[in-house]
């Protein structure tokens, strides 16, 4: 079984900063790109930033110059810092890992999601 497990969300005051991690677990046998994405209510989930096994990036224009995206391939895990957070950054956040497992295909698995909440 394969596992993502998403922490640091929280409520935090406008130009605040927050931290993320998910670290995956389990039978992998390899992990491809790994990134963040974010749901607002009402809204569609979009794409924070994602990263490559060999660090290359790719940041959403809304958080650009504000979230940074890395990962710690030894120990399975992604980040992602933010800061000067809006409250329009408000939203679930999830973590997403493209891996193959031991068994089975490669394919997406995705965390259960951090509570982010930026007040004004």
């Amino acid at each position: 079984q394969v596992q993502l497990v998403e922490s640091g969300g929280g409520l935090v005051q406008a130009g605040g900063s927050l931290r993320l991690s998910c670290a995956a677990s389990g039978s992998i046998s390899s992990i491809y790109n790994m990134g963040w994405y974010r749901q607002a209510p009402g809204n569609q989930r979009e794409l924070v930033a994602t990263t490559t096994t060999g660090g290359s990036t790719n940041v959403a224009d809304s958080v650009k110059g504000r979230f940074t995206i890395a990962r710690d391939n030894a120990k399975n895990t992604v980040y992602l810092q933010m800061s000067s957070l809006k409250p329009e950054d408000t939203a679930v956040y999830y973590c997403k890992a493209d891996l193959r497992p031991w068994i089975g295909a490669r394919q997406n698995f995705w965390g259960q999601g951090t509570q982010v909440t930026v007040s004004p």
